[in-house]
């Protein structure tokens, strides 16, 4: 069962359906809010944007965002899904394969679940559209990591993927333990050495230069940046090109925060979505 709230317009072009979905995988209610552009045409498949964290979109400013970027684009069909994280935010984001050394993420298999088998057919019901041109998926922090992890996971069902400032440091082990590796112990950036090779995936990453203060190795890069570059050389020797296949944005006074990531989406919209 879910609950519809009433429709809202909030903008001269974006109509915002916000939906409880009660979650059979993850016993709970989640809260969905789904962006429609009112021009859409029923003869023009759109693209859809998944995005995890949905609860910090209003913070963000993202019908805003949104908008201005269907406006600069001359209307382009494109949904996007806002998709609340609950109470149990650092068990169900992670990776889905194998927990973190503190057992985080053990419900990423259930939210991975609930993601395909729960979430997509509601956005198509209540969309309109059973099929969509391409999928997208992006997040934040941990949910960015969850992004890329189902992406990863689930080439055949995305075309690229954007990872805000994402926890790739998501470890098996502690870091104080006296065996850990960076080369072995990163969960993500294993399951993409002993992935598979998928030609058409494009990757986003964004990180800020004040994103934390933390550095491991004592190399005088923060981790988040050093993380996100170490993963961006994972998916090369995977095959990936840098520059046809990724996109690196650093912000130099980027923060972990709501208003980084917001200054951050009008570029990601642009490379993910933008006439070209």
């Amino acid at each position: 069962m879910r609950a519809l709230m009433p429709l809202e317009k909030t903008t001269d072009t974006i109509i915002v359906k916000s939906i409880q979905l009660d979650s059979a995988f993850l016993q709970r209610a989640v809260q969905v809010d789904i962006y429609l552009p009112d021009f859409l045409n029923k003869n023009e498949q759109p693209a859809l944007l998944l995005l995890n964290d949905g609860q910090d979109m209003a913070t963000m400013g993202w019908t805003g965002i949104f908008a201005d970027f269907l406006q600069g684009s001359g209307q382009l069909p494109l949904i996007a899904v806002a998709i609340h994280a609950g109470p149990e935010r650092k068990m169900e984001y992670g990776t889905a394969a194998i927990p973190d050394y503190m057992g985080r993420g053990a419900k990423a298999g259930d939210y991975t679940k609930f993601f395909f088998e729960e979430l997509l057919p509601v956005v198509r019901q209540e969309s309109g559209y059973p099929e969509f041109r391409e999928k997208v998926l992006g997040g934040f922090s941990l949910g960015g990591l969850s992004a890329l992890d189902i992406v990863w996971a689930h080439p055949h069902e995305f075309t690229r993927v954007g990872v805000f400032s994402a926890s790739l440091w998501w470890r098996i082990i502690d870091q104080t333990d006296p065996e850990y590796d960076d080369d072995k112990h990163r969960i993500m950036h294993d399951l993409v050495r002993k992935g598979a090779y998928a030609p058409w995936l494009k990757f986003f990453f964004c990180t800020g230069t004040l994103d934390e203060t933390n550095d491991r190795n004592g190399n005088g890069i923060i981790d988040s940046i050093d993380d996100t570059l170490g993963l961006m050389a994972e998916l090369e020797r995977k095959g990936y090109h840098r520059e046809k296949d990724m996109y690196y944005l650093e912000l130099a006074d980027g923060r972990h925060d709501v208003a980084t990531w917001g200054r951050a989406m009008p570029v990601f919209l642009e490379w993910a979505f933008g006439r070209k």
